[in-house]
C-alpha cells in the first residue's frame, strides 16, 4: 500500500481502528428524504462527532462548507430512483477526475449481488477499483439489497462482502444481522462497517446491534437515518460514538442518549 492510500485510509479509520461514517447520500435515489431536505443544516451539529461524510458531489458542493468538514467518501454510483423499475440498475455517475478535484478520501459504490444487474454492478466496482488504485484512493463497496431487505441473512451478506473484497474494495459497508454476523466478518478480509437501514422502534435497539456488531469484528458504522431522522440526533450520534470509540455498552449508550435528550428538552423549553 503506497503512502497516499495509507494516508487516506488513516483519515477514515481512526487510530483505535474504529470508524463512524455519517451517510447523507440518500437523496441520489430518494429525493428530499425526511429531515435531509436541507443537508447542510442536518449535519451542522453532527459533524464534530463523525469520522467521515458519505455524500454525493452535488450536495458536497452545494451544502458542505469546505473550510469546516471531515474526510469525504464520495458516492459515485447511481442512475436509478425509488420510482423506477429496479434500484439495482445503477451505473457509475462520477469520474475519478472529479473525485480528485473534490479532494476526497474515498469513493463509494453499491453492488447488487443476486439481482438482475449483479454482473453490471460488480464490473462497475472492478472498473472503479482499477481507476482509483492508480491515484491511491480507496473504494468502499456498499452491499445494497434494493427494496428486498429480507435478503439480509448472514449467508447472503458474507457472499456479498467477500465478493466486494475479492474485487478490490478497501472497505465494505454491509448490514448487521442477528444470526451469524461473525461469519460475515470472518469471511471478509477488509474492514467492515455496518449500515443501518430503516429506523427501528427504539434507540436501544440501535445501540444493541451496533455494540453486537463491533464485538463480532466490525470496525464501526455507516449510519444515517438512525441518527439524523431521530428527534434528538445529537444525542444519538454521541451515544453511538461512545460505543464505537469508547467501548460503551448498549446500556451506557442509552444513558448518554437520555441525558443529552433531557438537556436538549430543557434548552428547547427555555427558548
Amino acid at each position: 500500500m503506497d503512502w497516499g492510500m495509507k494516508n487516506r485510509m488513516a483519515q477514515l479509520i481512526q487510530p483505535d481502528g474504529r470508524a463512524l461514517f455519517l451517510p447523507i447520500d440518500h437523496g441520489y435515489f430518494q429525493g428530499p428524504t425526511r429531515r435531509l431536505e436541507e443537508p447542510g443544516k442536518t449535519i451542522e451539529s453532527l459533524l464534530p462527532y463523525c469520522d467521515a461524510l458519505f455524500v454525493t458531489r452535488g450536495v458536497l458542493r452545494s451544502s458542505i462548507d469546505p473550510n469546516n468538514t471531515k474526510p469525504i467518501i464520495l458516492r459515485v454510483s447511481g442512475g436509478t430512483s425509488m420510482v423506477g423499475k429496479d434500484l439495482s440498475a445503477e451505473g457509475i455517475t462520477t469520474s475519478i477526475e472529479e473525485a480528485i478535484r473534490l479532494n476526497v478520501s474515498a469513493i463509494g459504490i453499491s453492488i447488487f449481488v443476486g439481482s438482475d444487474y449483479e454482473r453490471e454492478s460488480l464490473l462497475n466496482l472492478a472498473k472503479l477499483v482499477d481507476e482509483a488504485e492508480r491515484y491511491g484512493i480507496p473504494v468502499m463497496a456498499v452491499t445494497a439489497v434494493g427494496k428486498e431487505l429480507e435478503k439480509r441473512s448472514a449467508r447472503y451478506l458474507a457472499l456479498c462482502s467477500r465478493i466486494a473484497a475479492e474485487l478490490g474494495a478497501r472497505v465494505v459497508k454491509t448490514y448487521w444481522c442477528d444470526d451469524g454476523f461473525e461469519k460475515v466478518i470472518r469471511g471478509c478480509p477488509v474492514p467492515v462497517v455496518m449500515a443501518g437501514g430503516p429506523q427501528v422502534d427504539t434507540e436501544f435497539e440501535v445501540f444493541k446491534f451496533v455494540h453486537d456488531g463491533i464485538q463480532k469484528g466490525s470496525i464501526g458504522v455507516n449510519l444515517g437515518r438512525n441518527i439524523w431522522q431521530n428527534d434528538f440526533p445529537l444525542a444519538m450520534i454521541k451515544a453511538i460514538r461512545a460505543i464505537v470509540h469508547e467501548n460503551a455498552t448498549p446500556e451506557e449508550a442509552n444513558d448518554i442518549f437520555n441525558s443529552i435528550k433531557e438537556d436538549s428538552k430543557i434548552q428547547m423549553a427555555r427558548k
